[in-house]
């Protein structure tokens, strides 16, 4: 009786942690279900990079400016890569979950919502991050890339900035699944689509139209893309770029519960209206 009782006796936070923890433990056995398809797409997304950055070695110009437009895209390339990456993992949640035949259980665990998105949301950076040192070990081998003054640990720091933000946005996007499982997901491939055209991956956003440009402003991606390019190509401090962390910390602090409060709001509708069933 003693030690069934024994979880009820720890605290409420130190349970919910022990949670965070069961959920991206849970995640990584799931990539490791299907580790040869991790395996696939990391090679299509390590053989994207490359070819983006060929394009700029094959752009002209002088050894420096070559080797500088070839970073200033695999900066792009791998940065869009590690972000994108966040924002399906917790988009595509609920669609994994439904075809898993595991979202009903989930929904009626006793842990928070919060808990089950905090330890999603962990679990997609850690893998992130790995997926990223992979890909650079394999560019490096290819590219002269201009990094001599760069300042790594300023980049490192307004990735982790940006990736609080991306979390929230991600939170918002799973909840398209919860509504309409059959086009749901289509739904958020094309916020990924939008956020790839309007962040200034490839280019500077002064190629956009002008009616496009402010549309950039909204996107967390383009902040961290910024600063991460300034620490990068330009040595930057991380206290340099306050212009491009402050938008980032607002988006943190906005996006998350935001995307908290929708997704209660989806995971209720669903339950009331029978959405939760697998299709397909």
């Amino acid at each position: 009786m003693h030690a069934a009782s024994a979880p009820l006796t720890k605290p409420g936070w130190l349970r919910e942690l022990i949670a965070v923890w069961g959920y991206a433990q849970r995640n990584y056995y799931l990539t490791k279900r299907y580790v040869l398809w991790e395996v696939v797409w990391l090679v299509y997304t390590t053989m994207n990079a490359l070819t983006i950055g060929f394009i700029g070695v094959g752009s002209g110009g002088s050894a420096e400016e070559i080797a500088r437009l070839t970073t200033f895209l695999l900066i792009g390339s791998m940065v869009w890569s590690y972000l994108s990456m966040i924002f399906d993992l917790l988009s595509e949640t609920v669609s994994w979950e439904r075809w898993e035949g595991t979202i009903e259980y989930t929904f009626m665990s006793p842990a928070s919502r919060v808990t089950q998105l905090l330890g999603m949301g962990v679990y997609a950076i850690v893998y992130g991050m790995a997926r990223v040192i992979v890909m650079l070990i394999a560019i490096s081998f290819f590219f002269d890339l201009s990094l001599g003054d760069a300042n790594y640990l300023g980049a490192a720091g307004i990735l982790a900035v940006c990736s609080v933000s991306l979390v929230g946005f991600g939170m918002v996007a799973a909840v398209m699944p919860l509504l309409s499982p059959e086009k749901g997901q289509q739904v958020t491939s094309i916020v990924t689509a939008v956020l790839l055209l309007i962040s200034g991956i490839y280019y500077s956003i002064d190629v956009l139209p002008g009616w496009m440009q402010p549309l950039a402003y909204l996107s967390p991606v383009y902040y961290a893309l910024d600063g991460i390019r300034e620490t990068l190509l330009e040595g930057q401090t991380f206290g340099s770029q306050w212009d491009n962390i402050w938008p980032l910390l607002i988006m943190g602090a906005v996006f998350p519960p935001l995307g908290l409060w929708l997704f209660q709001r989806g995971e209720h509708y669903a339950k009331r209206t029978g959405r939760l069933k697998r299709a397909g």
